[in-house]
């Protein structure tokens, strides 16, 4: 009996995976759990088990090949199976190994759920989110396997081209690079970002001349205890301190219940500029973590993402995004949404310019100084929050960055 195995529904709003690696070989012997396939999703690499015990008996997809949920990749003959392995299959339920990411088994602990328990929802599945909680709500059976006509709403593989290109190779020669992986997955995520949102920009700038003054007084301190003192990591804690003062920009909206989902955890996302592509890494409870901890935090997810060593469980949850293209030398610029969240702050490069400052000695006094000027944007979702918020969004955040004592004591 030959049996096939389809690419898994990874949850979290994963369709598609290009193939890394194929480490098994047509006629190989599988047991429950081993190792058959390595993929990578817009999230993360992520290795597959094979949730049979039986002999490959024929691969259907090679290494870069892109498929999508419901595709079959490896079929298994079950006739070879081993009488010892059937008869632990039979003997003993609960010692296989059952194919779930950490954060299903996470979950299905918190509901007091066996994973043991609980058939996926489709064939060759591993065990998602959503068939976790229908066994918790009623305990019945697991949904039946897509059928061939449900399959038909599987995403397509192609993202659509209003016009047809012309033959670039009459005027020279040309070369065609895979439109793939994360490239492809961030082309969709933004032209949905881009449709979907209402996107408003606010613009200001910030006086970091004190706060880079206090991150050279430190960097050397925190970078020995393994951490990078970045202006990131100060607008960690600002844009947590404003999110806490403006709730609306740390929401999401649900059209389909006409409501707005308003977090009480604050997980701020950090976009990195990787050799694969834009990357998110979330960092979790901002609120609750000191400068130090954070710039330890921060260094260690950009440099597993520059690495592909990050987890799909760092890259889910966030609640609001900053992008820092200052690092690179950047100005001013606009920054897309990251959907479901309904803002983002972009900074740009801190740069010396001479600024009129006012002196306090009772009457009003102005002169001309040297003083370190970085542009910042805000974008808004403005079905969420609106201009006058933005505004007071934004000016808390630059008022906390352009007075390290006001960072600290904002600090709430």
């Amino acid at each position: 009996m030959t049996t096939p195995f389809f690419l898994p529904d990874l949850g979290e709003g994963v369709h598609e995976a290009e193939i890394l690696a194929v480490p098994i070989i047509v006629g190989q012997d599988i047991v429950e759990g081993d190792i058959i396939l390595e993929i990578e999703t817009d999230k993360a690499a992520v290795e597959i088990p094979s949730p049979f015990t039986g002999t490959v008996s024929e691969i259907l997809v090679q290494v870069d090949d892109m498929s999508v949920v419901g595709d079959v990749l490896v079929q298994f003959s079950m006739e070879s199976t081993s009488t010892k392995s059937t008869q632990v299959e039979k003997t003993d339920k609960r010692k296989r190994v059952v194919p779930a990411s950490p954060s299903t088994r996470r979950l299905a602990r918190e509901l007091g759920v066996d994973l043991h328990e609980i058939v996926p929802s489709a064939p060759g599945a591993v065990i998602t989110k959503d068939d976790i909680q229908t066994f918790a709500a009623d305990h019945s059976k697991a949904t039946e396997p897509l059928e061939p006509e449900q399959k038909k709403s599987t995403p397509e593989r192609k993202i659509a081209i209003p016009t047809t290109l012309p033959d670039f190779n009459q005027w020279g020669p040309t070369e065609r690079l895979p439109f793939r992986s994360i490239r492809r997955a961030t082309a969709a995520r933004m032209s949905r970002s881009w449709t979907m949102i209402p996107h408003v920009h606010c613009q200001d700038v910030v006086d970091i001349t004190l706060l880079e003054a206090f991150r050279q007084k430190h960097k050397d301190a925190v970078q020995s205890t393994g951490g990078r003192l970045t202006l990131t990591v100060f607008a960690l804690k600002a844009v947590a301190t404003a999110l806490k003062n403006f709730p609306h920009f740390n929401s999401s909206l649900d059209l389909e219940n006409q409501e707005i989902i308003v977090k009480q955890y604050f997980h701020i996302g950090v976009a990195v500029d990787s050799p694969k592509g834009l990357t998110v890494p979330v960092i979790f409870d901002v609120d609750r973590k000191s400068i130090k901890e954070l710039s330890q935090e921060v260094h260690g997810a950009i440099q597993r993402v520059r690495a592909g060593k990050q987890t799909r469980e760092e890259m889910q949850g966030g609640t609001f995004t900053i992008t820092n293209a200052g690092a690179l030398g950047g100005n001013t610029f606009s920054a897309i949404i990251n959907h479901p969240e309904v803002a983002i702050l972009g900074l740009g490069q801190g740069r010396m310019q001479a600024t009129v400052v006012s002196e306090d000695r009772g009457r009003q006094e102005h002169k001309i100084v040297p003083r370190l000027i970085m542009p910042i944007v805000l974008c808004f979702d403005h079905r969420v929050v609106d201009g006058g918020d933005a505004i007071r969004f934004l000016r808390t955040i630059i008022d906390s960055l352009e007075d390290p004592d006001e960072l600290l004591m904002t600090m709430i």
